[in-house]
Protein backbone atom coordinates (compact mmCIF):
# COMPACT_ATOMS: atom_id res chain seq x y z
CA UNK A 1 0.00 0.00 0.00
CA UNK A 2 1.46 3.48 -0.30
CA UNK A 3 2.49 6.25 1.77
CA UNK A 4 1.29 9.32 1.51
CA UNK A 5 2.96 12.55 2.72
CA UNK A 6 1.78 16.43 2.76
CA UNK A 7 4.16 18.71 2.53
CA UNK A 8 3.25 22.05 4.63
CA UNK A 9 4.43 25.23 6.08
CA UNK A 10 3.83 25.61 10.13
CA UNK A 11 0.46 28.61 9.65
CA UNK A 12 2.67 31.13 11.11
CA UNK A 13 1.06 34.99 10.43
CA UNK A 14 3.45 36.68 7.69
CA UNK A 15 5.04 33.21 7.08
CA UNK A 16 1.86 31.94 5.25
CA UNK A 17 -0.32 32.47 2.11
CA UNK A 18 1.29 35.96 1.62
CA UNK A 19 -0.57 36.61 -1.15
CA UNK A 20 -3.66 36.83 0.39
CA UNK A 21 -2.77 39.84 1.73
CA UNK A 22 -4.60 42.29 0.74
CA UNK A 23 -7.49 41.60 1.05
CA UNK A 24 -6.85 39.41 4.76
CA UNK A 25 -4.94 40.69 6.71
CA UNK A 26 -2.11 38.02 7.95
CA UNK A 27 -3.50 36.79 10.77
CA UNK A 28 -6.59 36.28 8.77
CA UNK A 29 -4.39 34.42 6.03
CA UNK A 30 -2.08 32.07 8.58
CA UNK A 31 -6.17 31.05 9.74
CA UNK A 32 -7.09 30.54 6.37
CA UNK A 33 -3.84 28.35 5.46
CA UNK A 34 -4.31 26.35 9.05
CA UNK A 35 -8.09 25.85 7.94
CA UNK A 36 -6.72 24.24 4.47
CA UNK A 37 -4.22 22.08 6.08
CA UNK A 38 -6.28 20.90 8.39
CA UNK A 39 -8.80 19.81 5.86
CA UNK A 40 -6.45 18.42 3.92
CA UNK A 41 -4.79 16.14 6.56
CA UNK A 42 -8.52 14.98 7.14
CA UNK A 43 -8.82 13.52 3.96
CA UNK A 44 -5.11 11.98 3.82
CA UNK A 45 -6.68 10.37 7.59
CA UNK A 46 -9.53 8.83 5.99
CA UNK A 47 -7.74 7.41 3.23
CA UNK A 48 -6.73 4.02 3.06
CA UNK A 49 -2.67 4.24 3.04
CA UNK A 50 0.49 2.12 4.50
CA UNK A 51 1.78 5.46 6.10
CA UNK A 52 0.61 9.13 6.85
CA UNK A 53 3.58 11.39 6.89
CA UNK A 54 3.29 15.22 7.50
CA UNK A 55 6.69 16.79 5.81
CA UNK A 56 6.62 20.39 7.73
CA UNK A 57 8.22 23.46 7.80
CA UNK A 58 8.00 24.57 11.40
CA UNK A 59 6.27 23.00 13.96
CA UNK A 60 3.41 20.86 14.94
CA UNK A 61 0.31 22.39 16.26
CA UNK A 62 -3.51 21.93 17.24
CA UNK A 63 -4.30 21.19 14.14
CA UNK A 64 -2.32 17.83 13.04
CA UNK A 65 -4.44 14.79 13.66
CA UNK A 66 -3.69 11.58 14.89
CA UNK A 67 -2.22 8.99 12.83
CA UNK A 68 0.85 11.48 11.33
CA UNK A 69 4.67 10.87 11.03
CA UNK A 70 6.00 14.14 11.38
CA UNK A 71 9.31 14.83 9.27
CA UNK A 72 11.04 18.07 8.95
CA UNK A 73 11.61 19.85 5.37
CA UNK A 74 15.12 19.39 4.35
CA UNK A 75 16.60 21.68 1.35
CA UNK A 76 16.65 25.14 0.26
CA UNK A 77 14.79 25.46 -3.10
CA UNK A 78 11.20 23.50 -3.14
CA UNK A 79 12.57 20.84 -5.98
CA UNK A 80 15.47 19.76 -3.30
CA UNK A 81 12.50 19.66 -0.53
CA UNK A 82 9.93 17.80 -2.81
CA UNK A 83 12.85 14.97 -3.99
CA UNK A 84 13.79 14.59 -0.01
CA UNK A 85 10.47 14.24 1.31
CA UNK A 86 9.88 11.64 -1.29
CA UNK A 87 13.61 9.89 -0.34
CA UNK A 88 12.77 10.03 3.36
CA UNK A 89 9.96 7.76 3.60
CA UNK A 90 10.64 5.56 0.73
CA UNK A 91 9.10 3.23 -1.71
CA UNK A 92 5.60 4.16 -3.34
CA UNK A 93 4.67 7.36 -2.54
CA UNK A 94 1.94 9.97 -3.15
CA UNK A 95 2.81 13.59 -2.24
CA UNK A 96 0.59 16.82 -1.92
CA UNK A 97 0.36 20.17 -0.53
CA UNK A 98 -1.77 21.79 1.76
CA UNK A 99 -3.18 24.06 -1.15
CA UNK A 100 -6.18 21.88 -2.08
CA UNK A 101 -8.47 21.75 0.57
CA UNK A 102 -11.06 20.54 -1.67
CA UNK A 103 -9.24 17.12 -1.86
CA UNK A 104 -11.18 14.17 -0.98
CA UNK A 105 -10.09 10.71 0.91
CA UNK A 106 -12.02 9.48 -2.46
CA UNK A 107 -9.67 11.08 -4.84
CA UNK A 108 -6.67 10.06 -2.81
CA UNK A 109 -7.82 6.55 -2.87
CA UNK A 110 -8.18 6.85 -6.23
CA UNK A 111 -4.74 7.94 -6.86
CA UNK A 112 -3.23 5.36 -4.68
CA UNK A 113 -4.89 2.76 -7.22
CA UNK A 114 -3.79 4.30 -9.79
CA UNK A 115 -0.36 3.98 -8.78
CA UNK A 116 -0.14 0.33 -7.72
CA UNK A 117 -1.20 -0.07 -11.43
CA UNK A 118 1.49 2.26 -13.24
CA UNK A 119 4.71 4.35 -12.44
CA UNK A 120 3.52 7.72 -11.40
CA UNK A 121 0.66 9.66 -11.06
CA UNK A 122 0.33 13.32 -11.13
CA UNK A 123 -2.47 15.85 -10.53
CA UNK A 124 -2.46 19.26 -12.33
CA UNK A 125 -3.48 22.66 -11.13
CA UNK A 126 -5.21 25.31 -12.76
CA UNK A 127 -2.55 27.61 -12.20
CA UNK A 128 0.19 25.11 -14.05
CA UNK A 129 1.19 23.91 -11.18
CA UNK A 130 0.34 20.40 -9.98
CA UNK A 131 -1.16 19.49 -6.48
CA UNK A 132 -0.36 15.96 -6.39
CA UNK A 133 2.41 13.71 -7.81
CA UNK A 134 3.00 10.46 -6.67
CA UNK A 135 5.66 8.27 -7.61
CA UNK A 136 6.47 4.37 -7.57
CA UNK A 137 10.21 4.00 -7.33
CA UNK A 138 11.16 8.21 -6.81
CA UNK A 139 14.43 9.47 -7.79
CA UNK A 140 15.77 12.63 -7.24
CA UNK A 141 16.22 13.22 -10.82
CA UNK A 142 12.59 12.99 -11.34
CA UNK A 143 13.00 16.62 -9.36
CA UNK A 144 15.43 18.38 -8.77
CA UNK A 145 15.94 21.35 -11.03
CA UNK A 146 12.18 21.34 -11.96
CA UNK A 147 11.54 25.24 -11.87
CA UNK A 148 8.52 25.70 -9.17
CA UNK A 149 6.03 28.09 -9.10
CA UNK A 150 5.57 29.24 -12.71
CA UNK A 151 3.25 28.48 -15.24
CA UNK A 152 4.91 26.02 -16.69
CA UNK A 153 6.17 24.12 -13.77
CA UNK A 154 3.44 21.50 -14.44
CA UNK A 155 4.38 21.08 -18.10
CA UNK A 156 8.42 20.74 -16.63
CA UNK A 157 7.07 18.30 -14.08
CA UNK A 158 5.72 16.16 -15.99
CA UNK A 159 8.10 16.31 -18.60
CA UNK A 160 10.41 14.94 -16.30
CA UNK A 161 8.86 11.11 -15.95
CA UNK A 162 8.68 10.65 -19.60
CA UNK A 163 8.80 7.24 -20.53
CA UNK A 164 7.16 6.39 -17.17
CA UNK A 165 3.10 5.02 -17.21
CA UNK A 166 1.73 8.18 -15.67
CA UNK A 167 -1.81 8.52 -14.75
CA UNK A 168 -3.37 11.70 -14.96
CA UNK A 169 -6.25 13.07 -12.30
CA UNK A 170 -8.29 16.09 -12.58
CA UNK A 171 -7.34 19.61 -12.51
CA UNK A 172 -7.58 21.41 -8.99
CA UNK A 173 -7.30 25.16 -8.23
CA UNK A 174 -4.71 25.25 -5.38
CA UNK A 175 -5.35 28.30 -3.02
CA UNK A 176 -2.69 31.28 -3.65
CA UNK A 177 -4.94 34.55 -4.44
CA UNK A 178 -8.18 35.78 -2.62
CA UNK A 179 -10.23 34.97 -5.99
CA UNK A 180 -8.41 31.14 -5.75
CA UNK A 181 -9.84 30.94 -2.31
CA UNK A 182 -13.18 31.92 -3.06
CA UNK A 183 -13.90 29.58 -5.71
CA UNK A 184 -12.44 26.57 -3.65
CA UNK A 185 -14.70 27.70 -0.89
CA UNK A 186 -17.63 27.26 -3.32
CA UNK A 187 -16.50 24.04 -4.21
CA UNK A 188 -16.27 22.76 -1.00
CA UNK A 189 -18.81 23.71 1.50
CA UNK A 190 -19.14 22.04 4.93
CA UNK A 191 -15.31 22.33 5.24
CA UNK A 192 -13.09 23.94 7.96
CA UNK A 193 -11.73 26.24 4.97
CA UNK A 194 -15.13 27.24 3.78
CA UNK A 195 -15.93 28.36 7.20
CA UNK A 196 -12.25 30.17 7.21
CA UNK A 197 -12.85 32.12 4.46
CA UNK A 198 -16.59 33.10 5.54
CA UNK A 199 -15.47 34.26 8.83
CA UNK A 200 -13.02 36.53 7.36
CA UNK A 201 -15.64 38.13 5.09
CA UNK A 202 -17.70 38.99 7.79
Amino acid sequence: MTTFVVIAKEPVPGRVKTRLTPPYTPGQAALIAESALADTLDAVAAAPAARRVLALAGRPGRWLPPGFEVLPQRGDGLDERLANAFADVHGPTVLIGMDTPQVTPAMLADAGRRLEDGDAVFGPAADGGFWLLGLRAPDPRMLLGVPMSRPDTGARQLARLNGLRVATLETLTDVDTAEDAACVAAQAPGTRFAAAIAQAAA
